[in-house]
């Protein structure tokens, strides 16, 4: 019928217009195209009124670019309301979006009020971050819903300035935060995030997390001054890294963002034995041999049953601050040949930055320092596409249940 209308409509002109609708005529009179389609869109709506069925297969059809999944199959779907054309969705996100929330909204509303029988859409989206599936025989710390490690297996790839970055962009994001500096050797997050000084410790046995950006964090760098070397063997580096992450009073974290040392030794070994960790990502470079000690470290928590989210690749370009040629002088592509090789996806690609290592050195990582860049913006998804992977994975089932005593009274 809808078709039928544009036809004459088309053939008479938007002035003049009569149609007759299942033998009643319509009304004589002056109307613009899109209030007459509007109308009869309206009018076959009112005849042949959507399900929910139809509903929820139209929401199948969309899929969350940062979960892998459509909205149905990941969970976000929380309700639909359906009163004649009217219709109503509820969709709650597993992952910290609030940039991307609108723009799900839109789409998924440009969508709903494409179908014939659907005049009006309205989408409501929300965020709540769960706990997830740890280690078998672990279960997750006090006040933290979800340990994310950031690892590299080498070096001098930026993994800890995309740590910190990752976690201010999980903040910036809505969500949380915390990160755990468990570079003992060579911690850096102090100066990174702008912080100094010892942390408090109110009852002599817990210390509190030092704050700045909106994030907590902790780092052997605070107990210590930056110019001591901290000459230790492996079983003093792990207990410091343990004591560190338990006697921390964290503070109701969504994510716990841990910045590994390169490598595969104790201090990843006692994290991925010891320490429940819901996921890894891995940041690499480009080139060939970078990439080499990164399969590693993805390897390792594969055979600790830690799932890896995803491959950051950073320093992927150089754009020359004066004539702006970019130019892929670490190589083209290693990332993602890795990431497809794994079958992980690739969270995001970093260009070789000036103001990123300037901001760092400031103690204001790109995302606090810049947070409407460019550069922001790309941190911002590699966080959602990281937390959106996970929010899909197995939940922490582990519930503290209080003790219940019956006694004969």
């Amino acid at each position: 019928m809808f078709t039928e209308c544009t036809a004459d409509l088309d053939r008479v002109g938007p002035d003049r217009f009569t149609q007759r609708v299942d033998g009643v005529p319509g009304k004589r009179g002056r109307a613009g195209r899109s209030g007459i389609i509007a109308a009869f869109r309206y009018s076959a709506g009112a005849m042949n009124p959507v399900s929910e069925a139809r509903v929820r297969e139209i929401l199948g059809g969309i899929t969350d670019p940062h979960s892998g999944q459509d909205i149905v199959a990941s969970g976000a779907l929380r309700g639909i309301g359906v009163s004649a054309e009217n219709v109503s969705i509820d969709l709650q996100l597993g992952y910290p979006a609030l940039s991307w929330q609108p723009i799900l909204a839109a789409r998924v509303r440009a969508a709903l009020e494409a179908e014939p029988g659907i005049a009006h859409a309205a989408v409501g989206v929300s965020s709540r971050v769960a706990s997830h599936r740890v280690q078998e025989g672990l279960t997750p710390l006090p006040n933290v819903r979800n340990i994310i490690a950031v690892a590299s297996g080498k070096g001098g790839v930026g993994k800890s300035t995309v740590s910190a970055n990752l976690a201010l962009a999980l903040h910036a994001e809505g969500a949380s935060v915390g990160l755990l500096d468990a570079d003992i050797y060579g911690p850096s997050q102090p100066r990174m995030l702008g912080l100094s000084g010892k942390p408090d410790s109110p009852d002599g046995q817990h210390i509190e997390p030092k704050r700045n950006h909106g994030i907590q964090a902790m780092s052997i760098g605070f107990l210590i001054e930056e110019d001591t070397p901290m000459i230790w063997r492996g079983p003093m580096v792990t207990q410091a890294l343990q004591q560190l992450l338990s006697e921390t009073q964290w503070v109701d974290l969504d994510y716990l963002v841990i910045d590994l040392p390169p490598g595969t030794g104790d201090i990843q070994l006692t994290l991925c034995q010891r320490v429940p960790v819901s996921a890894a990502v891995i940041v690499t470079t480009p080139q060939d041999i970078a990439l080499l000690d990164a399969r590693k470290a993805l390897k390792m928590f594969e055979k600790v049953n830690v799932p890896v989210l995803g491959i950051v690749e950073n320093m992927a370009t150089h754009v020359c601050t004066n004539c702006g040629h970019e130019e892929a002088i670490f190589g083209n592509g290693g990332g993602s040949r890795m990431a497809e090789q794994y079958g992980v996806p690739l969270l995001g690609s970093l260009p070789l930055d000036m103001r990123i290592r300037e901001q760092a050195d400031g103690g204001t990582p790109t995302v606090a320092a810049m947070p409407a860049s460019d550069l922001a913006e790309r941190y911002r998804e590699i966080a959602r596409n990281a937390s959106g992977r996970l929010s899909v994975r197995a939940r922490n089932k582990s519930i503290q249940f209080p003790k219940i005593v019956i006694q004969n009274t």
